[in-house]
């Protein structure tokens, strides 16, 4: 497809734009796209890469740039201890240095995971059909033990003790063979 604007390159952008219920499409070169504003968002030019996309979906930067109140003190860029990757270099490479950076990352990648799960911080993703009987046999017990525990600390006992014997008998299957 040709430039619609210069009529001599081919066109490698493609704008969609809904007004009024009207579908407007527009295919511009990367030169009259910049020429003609279109790619004022690009704010790095052509060197825009899918990492830059991927932190202005995620919004990313702002989960490592706090307003600081006292505008003279010098603001401290969290660094792994074992690479010396700081979070700003993370964001921009999309990738960390070693496995310590998810430790010393913990609190930033949070809200990133929230949004990207619907607002869990937890993937709940499929499992597999072979292996899925044992795993969610594994998973419910984890979670009676979880509420084992809140009904103790209630002081339920009498709760506490019917979710122990359901604790015992998902054992019990698990040992069986899972089924």
């Amino acid at each position: 497809m040709i430039c619609q604007e210069c009529n001599e390159r081919p066109a490698t952008l493609h704008f969609t734009n809904f007004s009024n219920g009207e579908k407007t499409e527009i295919h511009l070169c990367e030169r009259c796209a910049q020429e003609k504003g279109e790619m004022s968002w690009l704010s790095q030019g052509p060197g825009f890469s899918i990492n830059n996309l991927l932190q202005g979906i995620l919004n990313i930067k702002s989960s490592f740039q706090e307003q600081s109140k006292d505008p003279f003190k010098q603001e401290t860029i969290l660094q792994c201890e074992r690479c010396s990757m700081t979070f700003p270099q993370f964001v921009k490479v999309g990738r960390f240095g070693c496995a310590n950076c998810y430790d010393t990352f913990r609190e930033h990648l949070t809200p990133v995971s929230r949004r990207l799960h619907s607002g869990n911080s937890i993937h709940n993703g499929k499992i597999p059909q072979r292996i899925g009987g044992t795993l969610q046999l594994q998973k419910n017990i984890t979670n009676l033990k979880q509420t084992l525990n809140e009904l103790i600390a209630k002081e339920e006992f009498e709760k506490a003790v019917e979710v122990r014997d359901q604790i015992r008998s998902l054992e019990k299957r698990l040992a069986e063979g899972g089924e």
